[in-house]
């Protein structure tokens, strides 16, 4: 089953809000994980096409992450530092309480004319919940928390009076004003776990994946659109996947540094990553969460960036994105070794390109009908 919709791919980058890089390796990143970087990259960014960037949530270090800036305040000097930019906040339901991320973004909405939505992250680190001494809850629960959480914010959002009894949270006749402007934030989640894609299913606007083939994807949209029949939701969640994009002049320049990528991967470090993940995945009831299938190779990108196959020239790699349009795709969230100097290579050169084919696809159709 196609999945392709006519309307034009959105891209997003991941935030370097927290140090190391986004590959495991101790090959030469030349990506700053400071505010004053992240603010020129933003605004790169926005310049070059870009329509998001997801701000990262971590507590604690592990994984070359030695330094972390908290995602809701630096997401909002990214804002201040753009005008047309949005800007996903990753939370996390335990430190976060949904009445203060409710507060929080609704305020970030006025100062930005509503560029602020949110990323909600139902948790894989253990080792960071005991460190800040919170609660880690089996695999399940965690998304039932989540699914509980995301509720209580659009509740809050969108209701004069709001009262909930749940499992987690209550809200007694809660009126928060004033509501956000220009319209109620999106809501972003992740997850490959079947308990994370029926939460998709019932109260998510967007559903991230992990990078994958087309042919992953569109099993994974497939999941899901069923699944939002079986549940009655009202809305089709939107689909973005994971991609660390190596673009260069020839496709054998692109895939010298992925090969240097993976030649120079800290052991150590993959695998202490691998065997975390592998423990937050285990503990679903069907054993499977979003690592199951991966490598040593797409562990050295935190998240399966490589399966997505964007290494190669702009043409490969526009032609790609396409692919993976047509099973599903809304958005690709991008990662790059070097972000500044890349996101605008790949504004320039790849961007263009997706809207080139993108136009012809759309002629072809009109032209068949």
């Amino acid at each position: 089953m196609s999945h392709l919709n006519n309307e034009p791919l959105s891209f997003a980058y991941w935030v370097p809000n927290v140090s190391g890089g986004l590959v495991i390796s101790s090959v030469e990143q030349r990506t700053g994980w400071d505010v004053e970087y992240n603010r020129k990259l933003a605004q790169i960014a926005e310049r070059s096409g870009f329509d998001y960037a997801l701000s990262q949530i971590r507590f604690t270090a592990g994984y070359g992450a030695d330094n972390q800036h908290e995602s809701v305040a630096f997401s909002h000097a990214l804002l201040a530092a753009t005008e047309k930019l949005r800007v996903i906040a990753a939370v996390l339901p335990g430190p976060w309480n949904p009445a203060l991320l409710a507060k929080q973004v609704s305020t970030i909405s006025h100062i930005t004319n509503g560029r602020i939505d949110v990323n909600i992250v139902s948790g894989w680190f253990r080792g960071e919940f005991a460190a800040i001494g919170e609660l880690w809850l089996d695999h399940d629960e965690r998304y039932r928390r989540s699914e509980e959480f995301i509720r209580a914010i659009r509740g809050i959002w969108t209701e004069d009076s709001y009262t909930l009894r749940g499992d987690f949270y209550r809200f007694n006749e809660y009126s928060m004003k004033p509501k956000p402007i220009g319209g109620t934030p999106q809501v972003f989640q992740g997850g490959s776990s079947r308990a994370a894609r029926d939460m998709a299913a019932r109260v998510s606007d967007w559903y991230f994946t992990n990078g994958n083939t087309p042919e992953g994807l569109q099993k994974q949209v497939d999941d899901i659109r069923a699944k939002e029949l079986q549940f009655g939701k009202g809305w089709k969640t939107k689909i973005g996947i994971n991609a660390f994009a190596i673009v260069r002049e020839t496709e054998e320049e692109a895939k010298a540094v992925l090969k240097d990528i993976i030649d120079n991967a800290i052991p150590d470090a993959v695998k202490g990553f691998h065997h975390e993940v592998q423990n937050a995945g285990n503990s679903s009831p069907e054993r499977e969460g979003n690592w199951a299938k991966s490598t040593f190779e797409d562990l050295v990108q935190y998240n399966d960036g490589f399966r997505s196959n964007l290494i190669g020239t702009p043409r490969q790699v526009a032609e790609r994105i396409i692919e993976l349009k047509r099973s599903g795709a809304d958005l690709i969230l991008l990662g790059f070794l070097h972000f500044q100097e890349e996101v605008e290579y790949f504004g320039k050169h790849v961007i263009p390109l997706v809207r080139e084919l993108e136009a012809q696809e759309a002629g072809a159709r009109v032209a068949a009908e």
